[in-house]
């Protein structure tokens, strides 16, 4: 019996063999990591060091761009008062919307709760900019003063009819929560240019009045079934940015050093037993956090930061988690070597307030966004850096409310609008038409894997061989759709 213990103890099961192959690389990393101690003396701390590699083989082409930041509008901005002008819309206020228009739609969900269809235009006019001549609402001034830089795309859809699950389908291709994010799929596939921050990076603030609440569900930045250590990091709004990265009261720096270097021996033994990835983040995750005691209060020192670029962002620049304030800190994380930054903004649910949360919504937020645009362009970083602008869907080219008085739209996902800007996007271009209400896209549609295969392509990812075996079939992103929108693409 003794012999038979003796002879099974020394064993190594295919888990094991395997486990301890992969340990290799990673007590190699993990050797690497803890060698490097703090931050150097003769170095910034948010500077971009030595990068962590993606896998072998990407990016599969030479990316147009190396970062992105994607400034998300939650609850639907609506294309036919900020983007997609109709002049007809006008001659026909308060008329039902043509059968031929609407064709068979009747969603409960695009109803004006009358059984009317009273053509709403758009509640301000529309002017045009730049020599390009882009078409965008006297709402948008500083959006449009930008309007040789960006493309404005006028035809994208979806077939999602409500807000999470719509958010879900853009940003991790489905609209059943529990597949990755795109900034975990980025961050997997093409790894992090900086040691000191994460890759991925999202930012979350609300509309002045309150008056939608959204809520943001951790899925919309989370890793699925790829390794959790690829989940986006989420910057808090009250207290520290990220919790816990100071040591605890009595503990020294050197202290924590010895700390994480015993828990780091104990992970990596079990890693090289089990082999789990889940070990791995665990290893990563307590080294970041160590390395973000110096990057992090550098980060948000705005001391550097002059009062022409602090202007330009505007009032709340310096108000901790306003919209203004994080698209600056989203700028200097693109400095940093963040290669995706995920900032999420609420309030375009406007069903009932449209003639007065509109506007304030467009001035808390496309000054800031644009000044995004601006700093990188100045920096000499947006053509290396692709900012996305863009909600779950639009809303209706008719009122909702009582048709004699209608008071906000619904929502709408024939027909919307998005722009982009930088990392290898033609400027100064419209893209995609829809039709005299707004309502059927007549030329270049664009569907939201479409979209998703392109922004990969701009980062140097072919879309359908990027994927992750997970119970026994490959995924993607896209799924098993998605097109490349090369009309947006700059020569």
């Amino acid at each position: 019996m003794h012999d038979l213990l003796h002879e099974n103890a020394a064993r190594v099961t295919r888990r094991q063999m395997f486990g301890s192959a992969a340990s290799g690389l990673g007590l190699a990393a993990l050797a690497s990591l803890l060698g490097r101690g703090e931050v150097r003396g003769d170095e910034p701390a948010g500077a971009v060091r030595s990068a962590v590699p993606g896998l072998p083989g990407l990016p599969h082409q030479s990316p147009r761009a190396r970062r992105v930041v994607v400034l998300w509008q939650g609850g639907g901005p609506s294309h036919v008062d900020l983007f997609d002008d109709k002049p007809v819309m006008r001659q026909l206020a308060g008329q039902d919307i043509p059968d031929t228009v609407r064709g068979s739609t009747r969603l409960s969900t695009m109803s004006s709760g009358y059984g009317k269809w009273p053509c709403l235009p758009a509640i301000k006019p529309f002017r045009q900019y730049g020599q390009a001549g882009t078409s965008m609402s006297e709402m948008l001034p500083n959006v449009g003063a930008l309007a040789d830089d960006i493309c404005l795309v006028r035809s994208l859809h979806t077939e999602a009819v409500n807000h999470a699950p719509g958010v879900t389908f853009f940003m991790t291709g489905s609209q059943v929560p529990g597949r990755p994010s795109m900034g975990a799929w980025l961050s997997y596939g093409l790894g992090c240019e900086t040691d000191n921050l994460p890759a991925f990076v999202v930012m979350t603030s609300s509309d002045r009045g309150k008056t939608c609440g959204q809520l943001f569900y951790d899925y919309y930045w989370g890793s699925g079934f790829l390794p959790s250590r690829f989940q986006g990091v989420r910057f808090r709004n009250t207290g520290d940015l990220v919790p816990y990265l100071a040591n605890p009261p009595g503990v020294s720096a050197a202290g924590r050093r010895a700390l994480l270097d015993d828990i780091a021996a104990l992970n990596a033994a079990h890693l090289a037993d089990y082999g789990d990835p889940e070990i791995d983040t665990r290893i990563a995750q307590y080294e970041m956090a160590f390395r973000m005691q110096s990057s992090m209060p550098e980060l948000v020192d705005f001391s550097d930061e002059s009062s022409a670029t602090l202007e330009r962002y505007g009032p709340d620049a310096l108000l901790k988690g306003s919209y203004a304030n994080n698209c600056l800190i989203a700028r200097r994380l693109l400095e940093r070597g963040v290669r995706f930054v995920q900032l999420m903004h609420s309030g375009w649910d406007q069903h009932g307030n449209l003639f007065t949360q509109l506007e304030q919504q467009c001035i808390d937020t496309e000054g800031p966004s644009a000044a995004l645009v601006r700093d990188l362009k100045e920096r000499g970083m947006l053509d290396e850096s692709l900012v996305v602008w863009g909600g779950e869907f639009g809303r209706t080219p008719f009122g909702q409310g009582d048709p004699a008085s209608p008071k906000g739209r619904d929502h709408f996902g024939k027909a919307f609008s998005w722009w982009l800007a930088g990392g290898g996007v033609r400027g100064g271009t419209t893209y995609g038409e829809t039709d005299d209400f707004g309502w059927n896209i007549v030329a270049n549609p664009v569907h939201v894997h479409d979209m998703q295969a392109t922004l990969l392509h701009l980062c140097g990812i072919d879309h359908t061989r990027l994927t992750f075996r997970y119970q026994g079939r490959q995924y993607r992103l896209t799924d098993v759709h998605g097109e490349l929108v090369r009309g947006i693409l700059a020569g």
